[in-house]
């Protein structure tokens, strides 16, 4: 790497990191509310633990149908004002959940989130591919993941003390969590629209020469642009492929931070303190995220930086179950979820390896949609699994089977793909 690549590298990571991690933490303290949510919730709407989990689950769906479009939109409008208007109707829809009167508003709400919300991780994904270097780019991926672990540290601190505020100026706990997290997205839209560049021939704070080198790195990297619709991009095999293996990640990632709140509230503790406690998982889980593709930068094939966590996640998923003892049982869980996480960014350097352009942005959100299926998948099912077999830890056979599946897959299909530059 010579003076002018590190210091170009050095200041893209500088100053859109950040933005974009914070954009990111703020929507994963969005998604991630309905979990502590539900501590009080369910019985505050008259659900089961399984129709609760169904409502929660519907955000995917609505996800799922507009993912798609919505990347594609943004690729013709560009990133800063289609993400203002993302975080904008995702914050006001966080905000009416804390007045849901019954569980036919909470459906559908949850619903017009998934809608809502369609399109920013997998377009931050996109964004990155025009900003960094194939050999850069799982490093700023898991910079930007990194915000999701922060998102669920700070989510379960204040996630308990928001509950504790049960009855203040009239008003439950589980109204005040979706108050006190819907907010911020509202109040930070409009920065975006002056803090985001469209691209890097319009950032002020590149120099002529670092834009240059950016753009004749990328240059090099690019593949012949398919000028037909973006659309084709999903007939394409490959991304059929990898959407089918990648429904693991998430089903694992949503189906464990989803039910670890009630499992900690099953070892006796108070709401603040389940708060807390949960602060430990996703603090290794951005030790990791950090970690992991600095590690895999060493390599040009970086696959088993992707396929090692996920299974090395499933064993643990299973040894939380196999022990006793809640201490030991809440160490194996938080290890499980720092392995879930950290292969992910590695595997978001896949399509970049066929794709480019519009068919880029379509690719990321058709992978990005079919795979978060199993965010429903986890939600939906994980309590039913729960209910079956009167257990909170018996979920986790079924999210460890489902990652070890995600991570053999995806070492067959990344050999269906163009070697690595």
């Amino acid at each position: 790497m010579n003076d002018l690549e590190r210091r170009t590298v050095r200041r893209v990571m500088s100053r859109l990191m950040p933005l974009l991690g914070l954009l990111y933490m703020i929507a994963y303290i969005d998604r991630q509310n309905i979990s502590y949510a539900k501590l009080q919730m369910v019985d505050a709407l008259g659900l089961s633990e399984a129709a609760y989990g169904l409502g929660a689950a519907l955000f995917f769906i609505g996800y799922f149908f507009f993912e798609v479009p919505s990347n594609i939109f943004l690729h013709k409008v560009g990133a800063r004002i289609w993400f203002a208007r993302i975080m904008a109707t995702w914050g006001l829809i966080t905000i009416l959940l804390a007045f849901t009167p019954n569980p036919t508003a909470f459906y559908i709400l949850r619903f017009l989130l998934g809608a809502a919300e369609a399109g920013f991780f997998p377009g931050v994904l996109y964004v990155l591919t025009l900003w960094f270097p194939a050999s850069h780019r799982a490093r700023a991926v898991g910079l930007f993941m990194l915000a999701s672990a922060v998102a669920n540290a700070v989510g379960a601190a204040i996630g308990g003390l928001l509950l504790d505020q049960d009855g203040v100026l009239g008003l439950a706990g589980w109204q005040w969590v979706f108050l006190a997290t819907g907010l911020p997205a509202v109040l930070l839209a409009p920065g975006v629209l002056f803090l985001l560049p469209r691209g890097p021939e319009q950032a002020s704070w590149l120099t002529p020469e670092q834009k240059a080198w950016l753009a004749s790195a990328l240059a090099s990297e690019a593949h012949e642009e398919d000028h037909r619709a973006a659309w084709t991009a999903l007939a394409d095999y490959r991304v059929l492929l990898l959407s089918l293996v990648y429904v693991g990640y998430p089903l694992a990632a949503y189906g464990l931070s989803y039910w670890l709140p009630t499992i900690v509230r099953g070892f006796g503790v108070s709401n603040t303190v389940n708060g807390f406690l949960n602060i430990i998982p996703w603090t290794l889980v951005a030790l990791a995220l950090w970690a992991v593709p600095r590690h895999a930068a060493r390599y040009r094939n970086q696959i088993w930086h992707a396929a090692g966590p996920a299974l090395a996640g499933a064993l643990l998923l299973v040894s939380s179950v196999l022990v006793s003892g809640h201490v030991l049982q809440f160490a194996l869980l938080s290890l499980a979820a720092a392995a879930i996480f950290s292969g992910q960014p590695v595997f978001w350097t896949l399509p970049p390896r066929f794709l480019s352009g519009a068919r880029a942005a379509a690719g990321f959100a058709a992978v990005n949609s079919v795979g978060n299926l199993g965010g429903f998948v986890a939600q939906a099912v994980v309590p039913a699994v729960r209910d079956r077999y009167e257990s909170d830890l018996a979920p986790m056979v079924f999210l460890a089977t489902c990652l070890a599946v995600a991570g053999c897959g995806v070492v067959l299909v990344e050999r269906r793909l163009p070697r690595p530059h």
